[in-house]
């Protein structure tokens, strides 16, 4: 991603999740660690996540 690429705000969120959810966002961001070379963590899995779920029922582009 390029430093000068315009980034919305974080806003602070609490969700709760099931163990086994965390535990796959916990693996999930470790693949996506070694695959791209850039540290991933859960909020940025839950991210990516959510920006394809409502990118497929046209929420967002």
């Amino acid at each position: 991603m390029d430093v000068n690429e315009e980034h919305e705000e974080l806003k602070e969120l609490t969700i709760l999740l099931e163990e086994e959810h965390i535990k796959a966002l916990d693996e999930l961001a470790g693949e996506l660690t070694r695959e791209l070379g850039q540290p991933w963590d859960r909020g940025a899995v839950i991210r990516l996540a959510l920006s394809e779920f409502f990118s497929k029922r046209g929420k967002i582009l």
